[in-house]
This record gives structure tokens, sequence and C-alpha cells, in this order.
């Protein structure tokens, strides 16, 4: 959901590339994207994000665009991933409003339902059940295992902290894949990159102000979530080298499902209202359809140009925290989140960059 969470690049085999429309259906993007959005909460997956993708390979989705009659099909994708990515805030707003009053692991049960109905209507059609055909079935069980925990404890936390601060701490995500992609998928980060995971890092400081940010365990909680979403997007990236992405989509989605349904009977309160049912059931539909316009729009346009824009959640979710909860930004948490944008963009145009130079 990290309620999810903008995206890191996610890097294919050389054998696996192909035109970049072709390649897209089977990529998850980031988010978080999981999220876009909010690490496990639309940035992403997030975001899924996070994708979680909240996670669509942006780097696998990155052929040029070199036409002038392409154009629309480019603007088509910049409009496509404006609009999946402005549904993440009303997300996350939707589980800040019902946070206080129900169980986490029921929010979470609704997220991950929801979204699970919406993919398998978008995927089921093509792939039939071949979907749940998997080389890895202990790495797609531990990334749905990372993605439930990252939103989790972004629902537990996000009831006691601003949306636009958690989106903020979420959009460190993508830092933690660059610092942890080297001991654990053994890649080589140049000094380049190391330098913007330090600046954004650094803007992370900013926006917790240590000292006073980590005397609400609530931070803590959206730190751990963070990182957990960053193991998934890292377990996705070593998956997808194995397995069809949109296997790997169905199953971020399936044991988070499954495993919350079989605690539901245990911590299921009915909700008090109309309004909050609505909101229980608008969870999934609004992850699931972001991460579907998400996905439509590294079909039309290189990811140069398309992840990027995963950092417009942040005004989405400044403006409804605003409107619904009366929060606004200082000028702290404004400065940190530029410098945790700022490096999230440079270290995908530098993945951009190492990808042409590979072709």
């Amino acid at each position: 959901m990290q309620p999810g969470k903008p995206r890191q690049a996610l890097g294919v085999p050389a054998k696996a590339r192909q035109p970049a429309r072709a390649r897209a259906d089977g990529r998850e993007s980031n988010a978080a994207v999981d999220g876009g959005g909010v690490a496990g909460l639309g940035t992403a997956e997030r975001k899924d994000a996070d994708a979680a993708l909240r996670p669509i390979a942006a780097a696998a989705a990155s052929s040029a665009v070199g036409s002038a009659g392409e154009t629309p099909s480019i603007l088509r994708g910049i409009l496509l991933m404006c609009a999946g990515v402005c549904t993440f805030p009303f997300m996350n707003a939707a589980v800040k409003w019902l946070a206080p009053h129900y169980p986490a692991m029921q929010i979470t049960w609704a997220r991950f339902t929801g979204h699970l109905i919406v993919m398998l209507i978008v995927f089921l059609p093509r792939y039939r059940w071949t979907l749940l055909r998997t080389r890895r079935p202990a790495v797609q069980v531990s990334r749905s295992i990372l993605m439930l925990l990252s939103n989790l404890l972004f629902v537990m936390a996000i009831g006691r902290v601003p949306l636009a601060t958690a989106s903020a701490i979420g959009f460190t995500a993508p830092l933690i894949v660059t610092a942890l992609s080297v001991p654990l998928l053994g890649e080589s980060v140049g000094w380049r990159r190391w330098s913007a995971v330090l600046v954004g890092f650094a803007g992370a400081l900013l926006v917790i102000r240590p000292g006073s940010g980590f005397a609400d365990p609530s931070v803590s909680l959206l730190l751990l979530s963070s990182l957990a979403y960053a193991l998934y997007q890292i377990a996705t990236r070593w998956v997808g080298r194995h397995d069809n992405a949109a296997t790997g989509i169905i199953f971020a989605a399936l044991f988070g499902a499954l495993g919350t349904s079989l605690v539901m009977p245990l911590v299921f309160v009915m909700p008090r209202s109309v309004w909050d049912g609505a909101l229980f059931c608008s969870l999934g539909l609004l992850g699931g359809f972001g991460h579907y316009l998400v996905i439509r729009a590294f079909q039309h346009g290189a990811a140069a140009v398309i992840a990027p824009l995963g950092y417009v959640e942040l005004v989405g979710t400044t403006v409804l925290g605003y409107l619904i909860f009366g929060n606004f930004p200082d000028g702290w948490t404004w400065a940190g989140a530029a410098l945790i944008i700022a490096s999230g963009i440079y270290i995908a145009w530098r993945e951009q960059q190492r990808q042409k130079a590979r072709t």
C-alpha cells in the first residue's frame, strides 16, 4: 500500500530485452512506485508498489522513443503515470482515516484482498493459471511476506504521522535498494550514486530530525517499512530473472491476502458506518487501479521520462493531508523531501545511463 510508497528502476537480463511495448506487460512498477508511493502503500508497491510495487522494471521499458510521430504515445504515458500515482494519496488518506478506529491487520487485509482481485481481473484472462507457475517459490513467498510486513508497519504508523512526512520517509526505499544491491546482488555502485544515497539520507534526517522525530515510535516503524519494501524490491529484481513479472505481481498480493484472511476472524471489527465500509472497499480498488495505470504508463513511454513522475505523489499527499487532516509540512520537511526526491531521480538517471552503456 506502502500505502503502496516513486520507483527504483529494476534490471533484467540482456536476453530478456525486447521492445518496450512487448516487455512492459510483464514487468512490475516500483512505486514505490507501491506506489508507488509510500513504501508498501502506493510508493511501490510505491508500492508495490509496491510496490510493490508499489513494480514494473523501469529499466526494462527504457527503449528510446525517437520519432515525432510517437509523441502522443509519450504524452499518454505521462498522463497515465500522473493519474496512477494520484490514486495513491487517496488510498493513504483512507488508511489514515481508518487507522485510529480499526485493527491494522484488518486495514491491511482490505488492501491486499482488493488489490489481488483487481490484478486477477487484469492478468487472469491472458495468463490463466500459469500466473501461479514459479521457478522460485521460496523467493516469491518471501517477497510477499516482505510486502505484507511493509504494509502492516506503514498502517500501524500512519495514524500518528502526517501524510506528507510518511510519504517523504517512504521515498527513501530506492536509496536503500541502491545501498543494499552491493552486498545482496553483487552489483557495483560508483561514487556518484553513493553520493546521491548519502544526500538522500541527509534529506531523510531533515524530515525525521533525530532527537525529536525518533521520540515517536511511528517514525521508526516507517523506516522499518521502507527497509522491508527495499528488500522486497531487491527480491523482485532477483526473481525477475526467473519468473514472469505478472506472476510476481500476483504473488505479491496473494500471500498477503491469504495470510491476513486467516487472522480476520480474530480481529475483525464491523465498519461503524457506510462511509467507513466504502473506504475499506476503496483501498484495494485504488491500489490495484493505480498499479494498473502505472503499468500502462510504462508501455507508452521511456522509463527515463515516466519513472520520475512517481514523485508527483508527494504533491497529492500534501494537499490531502492539509485538506483532510490539517497537516502542512514545515520548511525542514520540504527541504528534506527535495533532497530525497533529487537523489532518487539522479539514481534512476544513472541507472538509465548504465543500461544504455551495456546495450
